[in-house]
């Protein structure tokens, strides 16, 4: 029976380099605006946990999954005074050169927003600087409290999926042009790498499908009532990710077996050669066989000339039969 891999445990001083650096001082952004207070905490220690659980009654589990360096699933809890949510967007990592999934934690409450993304994301930075440094901005996204503005900042994550999408294709479309153009060994890495963008992209999109649904009626008392077809917007949105991610799966299956037909096409058109010289030179390697065992009595043995020139004539007579019979029955 075979023995199962042995699994490589990280050492605690690998652990903690790993781990974001604890900072000694919370690292809160804050903005009011219009009645509205927005918090944002990139990257959060325990250092901001223990910051928001002094001033905020939020439940120990949530602020448990804010501090949790392992990913969250997608999810919406609910409670009297506030809703928590986890959601999760495609985000590409420069160091791994992998597109990887960016966890978003946010709680929202009566005049209360608080983002905290566990990676950095650059649509809320965007955001927060522009509403940070004008007025008509702040009255654009704050003045109509904490659920228009979650709005925005999920709608703008989103539309700063779709380049990222449209990546993927382009990268689908090189791929396809440049399997009739010889480089069919070297486009077997390169649609690997796709296909694995794509299966990572579809694991951040599918396990939140639902939990976008139920967004509108979580956040709706927090919200002014015209915004239920802004949320269908998001899901809309989501939806049209997920339909394009399956039409790049299936042509991503396709360009992998084409790749791979046009390798065995090309193997076999080797094969085909490799036969036709194996099929030339038996019948000759045959016949020079016998002259090669100096066995008197061969015609033409004792005359070296007159030898060597019957013996070539007869061996481009059997060449040009073998390639004659060939092509009389196409395989040629």
């Amino acid at each position: 029976m075979a023995s199962l891999p042995n699994i490589r445990r990280t050492t605690k001083r690998t652990a903690s380099a790993l781990a974001a650096p604890e900072r000694e001082r919370p690292d809160v952004q804050r903005l009011e605006a219009h009645g509205l207070t927005w918090l944002n905490i990139a990257e959060p220690t325990a250092a901001e946990t223990a910051w928001l659980a002094e001033h905020h009654q939020f439940h120990a589990l949530d602020l448990e999954d804010v501090l949790s360096r392992r990913r969250q699933r997608s999810k919406i809890d609910e409670y009297d005074d506030y809703v928590f949510l986890v959601l999760h967007f495609p985000r590409f990592d420069k160091g791994t050169g992998r597109l990887q999934a960016a966890e978003l934690n946010v709680f929202i409450g009566p005049g209360l927003l608080i983002t905290i993304p566990k990676e950095p994301l650059k649509p809320i930075s965007a955001l927060w600087s522009r509403c940070e440094a004008r007025a008509d901005a702040q009255f654009d996204f704050m003045s109509k409290g904490p659920g228009f503005l979650l709005y925005e900042i999920v709608d703008q994550i989103f539309d700063y999926c779709f380049p990222i999408l449209d990546k993927i294709g382009f990268k689908l479309d090189v791929l396809e042009d440049a399997i009739f153009e010889g480089h069919h060994r070297e486009l077997v890495r390169d649609i690997s790498n796709v296909k694995q963008e794509i299966i990572n992209y579809r694991k951040v999109i599918k396990p939140q499908r639902p939990t976008l649904r139920m967004l509108e009626r979580a956040v709706q008392r927090y919200a002014p009532e015209d915004l239920e077809i802004y949320f269908d917007d998001i899901v809309d949105k989501n939806e049209r990710i997920w339909d394009s991610l399956e039409n790049y799966k299936e042509v991503a299956e396709a360009l992998e077996a084409t790749n791979e037909s046009v390798i065995t096409h090309r193997l076999n058109d080797m094969l085909a050669v490799l036969t036709i010289l194996s099929a030339l030179i038996l019948p000759m390697t045959v016949i020079t066989g016998f002259y090669g065992m100096n066995i008197d009595g061969l015609p033409f043995a004792r005359n070296g000339v007159v030898s060597f020139i019957a013996l070539m004539a007869l061996l481009g007579v059997i060449a040009v039969g073998v390639l004659w019979y060939f092509r009389r029955r196409k395989w040629l």
